[in-house]
């Protein structure tokens, strides 16, 4: 998803340009100003990937908005629109950086080329960085990839949430205040493993897909902080979760029988309070059969599973929702909140509202990408 800013003095230009590229595909358009100046300060509160801008307007011009945004913004790609009598302007602000420039009156499949262009040039450039940064601190961080590989080939999958936000933490540390490459860089990360991964005969491929769910076509600052780490977990999570499952099926542990039922009963009442014996009347075996055929099959005991399978629904309810902690935990299945909060430290490191805070805001003041 790349968020745009539209700047034209004329408000009808503005308005059309808006709709043609609500027509195109992971394209949001955050905000629509009349001039450089309005814009600059909307940029100074909020966030976004790409200006499209006019060349002549008042009190602040497209150039030297390109100007101020390549100084003080540097991770946003420029397009402009001018008439064929300004092309000496266009022509300068492809000096100063834009990657192309539409003509007016505006045709559809240029303005959308043009942007794709710029969406294209952001990619690149990010992903270029992230592959620079993965390669220099690699050496330095090797021992993280190899308990990744454990992980996954061991089929641990009990220790992979605590794994996501050590790696999360080493990106941040990484990216600096360039908070955009956390994307680029998970998803560098998990090429990273899919290479490692074929050296073991496990061959699996992670589609990234879209991040609009988790965020709204306007972002602050702050709101964008977020959105880059809720983003990068989604692929480290949805990645290894992957991995893991590939994993099971190589070592022939992923099998349609009785523990499936098991897994598929806790997942559908993790919430509620039931026993071994209740499990074991469900999957139509004796007790203790199949607590051992469930610890053979994942590597983990039943109650570890269903810990596992709560833990990572608090995770959700603590990103996606405003739920306090004790909310939180009545809703998979803790009456009682400070146990709640114990093992929720236990599993990812900080306690519950630690967890949130890490992934709802950022260091205070300063540049923030």
């Amino acid at each position: 998803m790349y968020r745009m800013i539209i700047v034209d003095d004329e408000e009808l230009i503005r308005e059309s340009v808006s709709i043609q590229l609500s027509e195109l595909a992971g394209i949001a358009v955050s905000a629509l100003q009349p001039n450089g100046c309005k814009a600059l300060e909307w940029l100074e509160e909020n966030y976004a990937d790409i200006c499209l801008t006019d060349v002549r307007m008042p009190l602040m011009d497209g150039l030297q908005l390109i100007e101020a945004i390549n100084e003080r913004f540097p991770w946003m790609t420029c397009v402009v629109i001018s008439s064929y009598d300004e092309f000496q302007y266009a022509r300068k602000s492809m000096m100063l950086g834009a990657v192309d420039y539409v003509l007016k009156p505006i045709d559809r499949e240029l303005l959308h080329e043009a942007v794709s262009k710029a969406c294209a040039k952001n990619s690149h450039q990010r992903q270029h960085e992230a592959n620079r940064l993965l390669l220099q601190k690699l050496p330095f961080h090797k021992p993280l990839l190899d308990k990744w590989l454990e992980v996954i080939l061991s089929v641990y999958s009990h220790v992979q949430p605590l794994l996501v936000v050590d790696t999360l933490a080493v990106f941040e540390e990484w990216a600096g205040e360039r908070f955009q490459l956390l994307n680029e860089l998970s998803m560098a990360w998990v090429r990273l493993l899919a290479e490692e991964l074929k050296k073991q005969e496990l061959h699996a491929f992670y589609e990234e897909g879209e991040d609009a769910g988790l965020g709204e076509a306007s972002l602050s600052r702050e709101e964008a902080r977020r959105y880059f780490r809720l983003g990068a977990v989604r692929r480290l999570e949805q990645s290894s979760l992957l991995f893991l499952d590939h994993a099971r099926q190589l070592r022939s542990l992923q099998k349609e029988g009785p523990v499936d039922k098991v897994k598929g009963f806790i997942e559908s009442h993790y919430a509620e309070s039931f026993s071994l014996q209740e499990l074991a009347d469900y999957a139509a075996m004796s007790r203790s059969y199949m607590a051992k055929l469930f610890k053979e099959q994942t590597g983990l005991t039943i109650w570890s599973y269903c810990i596992n399978v709560r833990m990572k629904k608090a995770r959700e309810l603590l990103l996606t929702t405003t739920l306090k902690s004790y909310e939180v935990a009545l809703q998979v299945g803790y009456e009682n909140s400070i146990h709640f909060s114990r093992i929720f430290k236990q599993y990812h490191g900080l306690n519950p509202m630690e967890y949130k805070e890490k992934f709802a805001s950022g260091p205070a003041g300063g540049q923030d990408f």
